[in-house]
């Protein structure tokens, strides 16, 4: 079914061209990036020129031939590229952009333009402004966009172009100049791109140079900031170390005072218990020294030698002059001549082999040997003769 309605469709076309070929008409078709505006040469029954109307892309429309003539404009977007090198763009010789910097420096730049044409003002571009698209292009679009560029571009210094930054926002303030101009013309500027860019060869080569040194100067700036940053790293590690260090000392210095205030502060009380206990025994001594010098002080030393020799034998021993008096008994005299002597005198008699040591040991014994107690002595007869010692000991009255 739908095959017989495009055979259909098919021959009523065919049928239309030929009515149309028969009354005088011919076709006029756009291709798919193209659109299209009559003009009427001559209609004596109407106006003449130009349709102010535009045939859009892709289509077929009827007019009289000799009578119309038809023409089309593409409707892409479009490039111009104006270079130094002749290779490229749209000459065969150098055509790149020759302009002054703002500081007086000659620049040639290479500038790329994108447009298109407004298909709306397509009767105006053909009725005032060019036949065809390539009129258009030469002498409208690349005549505006050589000239315009150069005054904007031109405000940069020298220094500037090296900045990319710089140089975009110069194409934008130039792509916003141009469809300003241009707009106006049927045309629309989509971009404004630069590319390379060159100075005077020997500016050129002193710029070279130039940037060299700042390369250079860079990178010692960049070793510099390296080493001054390895300085800090060494010192920072330096100080860390230093710090251990001190923190070590200091450790063993309190580690050391801290032991050092003990023992100092263990003597110390060592020498407060010394001198408390030398004050009391000092205090004890001075209160018995103060009671021996009293009144009973003479009765308290006889009961103490009472008390030492109590439970002791004790002997009287004849002296020249006669017995021992108690009453005018010398306490010194009394301890020299306590039974020691004649004890050790008996031993040294008894066992003469005998050496120092065992002497000594002998004598201790005898001396700590209980001995019975006599209350008093026989007389001596005769003062002038001594009693024989070494035949028999005196014997005790009872």
């Amino acid at each position: 079914m739908m095959m017989k309605h495009g055979q259909i469709t098919r021959q009523f076309l065919l049928l239309g061209w030929v009515l149309a070929v028969l009354s005088g008409c011919i076709p006029y078709s756009t291709g798919t990036t193209e659109v299209g505006v009559c003009v009427v040469r001559w209609n004596p029954l109407g106006s003449q020129g130009v349709i102010d109307k535009w045939y859009p892309e892709g289509e077929t429309h009827f007019f009289i031939p000799f009578l119309t003539e038809w023409h089309t404009y593409s409707s892409n977007q479009q490039v111009i590229e104006m270079t130094y090198s002749p290779d490229t763009g749209d000459i065969t010789d150098r055509d790149d952009l020759l302009f002054k910097t703002i500081d007086g420096n000659d620049i040639g730049l290479d500038v790329i333009i994108k447009y298109r044409i407004i298909r709306e003002k397509t009767p105006y571009i053909l009725r005032n402004i060019a036949n065809t698209d390539e009129e258009l292009r030469t002498n409208i679009v690349r005549t505006i966009c050589r000239s315009k560029p150069r005054d904007i571009f031109g405000e940069l210094t020298t220094e500037d172009f090296y900045v990319s930054g710089n140089r975009e926002q110069k194409s934008e303030q130039a792509k916003v100049a141009l469809n300003d101009l241009l707009n106006h013309y049927g045309v629309v500027i989509d971009a404004v791109l630069t590319k390379d860019y060159r100075f005077n060869k020997l500016y050129q080569k002193a710029i070279e140079e130039r940037k060299i040194a700042d390369q250079t100067a860079e990178k010692n700036k960049a070793s510099a900031r390296a080493a001054e940053q390895e300085y800090k790293r060494k010192i920072e590690e330096a100080s860390g170390e230093v710090n251990k260090m001190t923190a070590n000392v200091d450790g063993h210095y309190q580690q050391g005072k801290l032991g050092a205030d003990a023992f100092y502060n263990s003597r110390v009380e060592i020498a407060q218990a010394i001198a408390k206990e030398g004050t009391t025994e000092a205090e004890g001594i001075r209160s018995m020294t103060e009671a021996l010098t009293g009144p009973g002080g003479e009765v308290i030393v006889k009961m103490k030698i009472a008390e030492a020799l109590k439970n002791k034998q004790i002997f009287l021993l004849p002296v020249s002059g006669g017995g021992i008096d108690l009453k005018t008994t010398d306490v010194n005299r009394l301890l020299e001549t306590y039974g020691l002597q004649k004890a050790v005198e008996k031993k040294d008699v008894s066992a003469p082999s005998t050496s120092p040591k065992t002497q000594s040991r002998s004598a201790g014994s005898a001396a700590n040997q209980p001995v019975p107690t006599q209350p008093e002595s026989p007389p001596l007869s005769s003062p002038e003769t001594p009693p024989d010692n070494s035949s028999s000991p005196s014997q005790p009255t009872p």
